[in-house]
């Protein structure tokens, strides 16, 4: 298992659905920014430049490339972090959902929107994991993360980051996106060096300011789902979409598109 995680990390990704791992991608850092690099000189269909023409700076995202970025899919079946997640997630089985990499660039003012992933996604389960992990240092234009939303009766109304209109048509079944700086929630947010890694539960509310540094930030995002998550239909096309999946509501993900990383043949959780 993991030698990095401790009980109390545990416990917080439990209780607050957010825990802080230093170092945990270490080994990574200098491989994820080559891929990183070459994700932005050639950018897959999902790539989005999220601000409008009048914004300062550049806010690039794109995901679902770790089959045709070698230094992505390295991190990604690393045993170490692999392990990591089972042992946050208390989970028998760890299996990929998609790889997500984020870049302002020195100057981009524009914030990140709060929202929570778990509805953009057509995951149900309990057991679901992201890391956030930093290629730069970063201090101001950290992860910003409110404690314990993960356990909110409702999920957090999904918008399209530029528009801000609703992703789906159905919106009354969600709660209202909070404000939670108005609204004194819980914030938690951690001045991160490179291949450190903060994880947090899929329906955990986040977002992150804008880099007003003179240095870029580069993050690499993990999405991992554990042993009772399973394929929900939603009432519109996702995000991440996955166009011709087949899979109908209730089943496991097919393990063709989404590899199971744990167990090994040689470790028991």
């Amino acid at each position: 298992m993991s030698l990095l995680i401790t009980k109390k990390m545990i416990d917080n990704f439990k209780e607050l659905g957010i825990t802080f791992i230093p170092n945990l991608f270490k080994n990574h850092v200098d491989n994820l920014r080559k891929g990183i690099e070459f994700n932005m000189q050639n950018p897959g269909p999902y790539a989005a430049e999220n601000l409008h023409k009048h914004e300062q700076g550049r806010f690039f995202d794109d995901y679902c490339n770790w089959k045709r970025i070698p230094e992505f899919k390295k991190a990604i079946f690393d045993n170490e972090i692999i392990n990591a997640a089972a042992k946050l997630m208390q989970s028998r089985k760890v299996q990929l959902f998609h790889d997500h990499v984020l870049v302002k660039e020195a100057g981009t003012t524009k914030d990140t929107p709060w929202h929570s992933d778990g509805p953009y996604y057509f995951i149900n389960g309990k057991k679901t994991l992201s890391f956030w992990v930093p290629l730069d240092p970063v201090k101001e234009a950290s992860l910003r993360m409110v404690a314990r939303s993960h356990k909110w009766a409702k999920q957090v109304l999904p918008t399209k980051w530029l528009s801000q209109e609703n992703f789906y048509q159905e919106s009354g079944q969600y709660m209202a996106i909070p404000d939670p700086d108005l609204e004194e929630m819980d914030v938690l947010e951690y001045k991160m060096k490179p291949g450190d890694a903060v994880a947090f539960h899929f329906e955990i509310l986040h977002g992150a300011r804008g880099n007003n540094s003179n240095k870029r930030r580069r993050a690499f995002s993990l999405r991992l789902i554990g042993d009772d998550a399973t394929y929900i239909e939603r009432s519109g096309k996702t995000s991440p979409p996955f166009p011709n999946h087949g899979m109908k509501n209730g089943e496991k993900l097919r393990t063709d598109w989404f590899p199971i990383l744990y167990p090994s043949k040689s470790e028991n959780i």
